[in-house]
């Protein structure tokens, strides 16, 4: 996959300038991915999710399974993207493949490659009042939507969206929505519509 990140000012971070082109990107993802980014933590059957995936999150993820069969839910806190797509979609099989909910209270917030795992869960659900980012993925020289519809490096980001939601129409939202170096927050009238839920909106505090 391409990236699929909300970047905050990790241009900081690696002494550089950020360019049009996004190319600053990539040192910055070698530094971020140096460390453990993402916290899991076990409550009952939920899996408690926050942080960047990032090239260590699988390897977190299948130990805590291990430790914990019980769990069957899934529930992102502050996921704000991938670091690693590589990973972020192989989680996103495992976790379809272990047949787990994904859920999202009104306090979460996941952008970018966090709303690409969301999709992975069987059952999906959230209270009213998450926040649910979208952008483009980028090559690092051109944004999605700069590709023709037809073109061949629409397709691996295509079919994973399809593969989750039996559709591809939430695919073509998300890179229209904004450009990579941006973030567009859904309405909830959007998360239905594009069928990022699988159950009605719950109340705040009714999932927890």
């Amino acid at each position: 996959m391409k990236r699929r990140y909300w970047m905050i000012g990790f241009a900081a971070l690696v002494g550089v300038g950020a360019c049009s082109s996004g190319l600053w990107q990539v040192p910055a993802i070698a530094l971020m991915n140096l460390t453990e980014r993402t916290e899991f933590t076990v409550q009952g059957d939920t899996l408690l999710m926050n942080g960047e995936i990032n090239s260590k999150t699988l390897d977190q993820f299948e130990a805590v399974i291990a430790a914990n069969p019980n769990v069957t839910t899934l529930r992102e806190g502050i996921v704000p993207g991938s670091l690693d797509d590589d990973t972020m979609i192989a989680l996103a099989y495992r976790v379809r493949e272990l047949g787990l909910d994904t859920e999202l209270l009104a306090n979460s917030e996941i952008a970018s490659g966090g709303v690409d795992l969301f999709l992975a869960g069987v059952e999906r659900r959230a209270e009213r009042g998450a926040i649910v980012g979208v952008h483009s993925w980028s090559d690092g020289i051109k944004d999605a939507a700069d590709y023709p519809r037809e073109a061949p490096e629409h397709e691996q980001n295509r079919k994973y969206i399809e593969d989750m939601l039996g559709e591809d129409a939430f695919y073509w939202f998300t890179i229209y929505a904004a450009s990579a170096d941006d973030i567009y927050n859904m309405t909830d009238e959007e998360i239905i519509e594009y069928k990022l839920l699988t159950e009605p909106f719950a109340a705040a505090g009714s999932l927890e």
